[in-house]
């Protein structure tokens, strides 16, 4: 299983980067208007840069079909490592499918977005997508059950050999996280904040400042019996 970091927060990618624990990074719009990047193609370029050849996620800005090509193959251009997120259908409701099977055949990598239902990583797979968002967080929200939808998507794709990867996305808390790599996600992608709430445990803490009292207590001890 990989992990992307899904943010646009350069000193956070920099930061998990160098632990070695994140396999690539997912931007949309939001993120990253919210981490401060007003021109996108700047802060795709310095990100791309940054965690090459690891894969980047940059989504299109466009409800208009034949600008979201146009979009995509421009952000295409921005370097390598850059994959095109393209939503499942427009704000009106259009299936973008048509606008992921040119791109893959032109031999860019799509992100199919806004993936909330099986039904829609079926197409989405159909359509080539080298990767499908799964936004567990809004299936949950509705009340639906995101590990199974996870856990059928992967099984599926599995077994009609499709080359499309899951990534689950939307993640509100740790326990998506694990609940996701549980149903068997190719990929999660997780805000930086819930990556650290992974690495702590205040047991751990607590475990390792007594590690290290008694360790001194030890040291102590062994100075005063050579003084003696």
């Amino acid at each position: 299983m990989e992990i992307f970091i899904d943010t646009a927060n350069v000193k956070e990618i920099n930061k998990w980067l160098e632990y070695g624990i994140i396999d690539g990074v997912t931007t949309n719009p939001s993120i990253m208007f919210r981490d401060g990047i007003y021109d996108i193609e700047k802060g795709a370029k310095e990100i791309a840069h940054l965690i090459e050849p690891r894969p980047l996620s940059v989504e299109v800005t466009t409800n208009d079909l034949n600008e979201m090509l146009s979009q995509a193959r421009q952000f295409a251009q921005w370097a390598n490592n850059i994959v095109v997120k393209i939503p499942q259908i427009t704000a009106d409701g259009v299936p973008c499918y048509g606008v992921m099977k040119q791109l893959e055949n032109d031999g860019l990598k799509v992100n199919s977005t806004v993936a909330l239902s099986f039904g829609q990583v079926i197409l989405a797979a159909k359509a080539g997508a080298t990767y499908i968002s799964i936004f567990a967080g809004r299936i949950s929200d509705e009340g639906g059950n995101s590990p199974e939808v996870i856990r059928n998507s992967v099984d599926w794709l599995k077994r009609w050999n499709y080359k499309s990867k899951i990534i689950v996305a939307s993640i509100r808390s740790v326990g998506d996280i694990l609940n996701a790599a549980l149903a068997g996600a190719h990929v999660i992608t997780i805000p930086p904040e819930f990556v650290g709430k992974m690495a702590d445990h205040k047991n751990t803490r607590e475990s390792v400042k007594q590690f290290i009292k008694d360790a001194q207590k030890a040291l102590d001890m062994m100075g005063n019996v050579k003084k003696t």
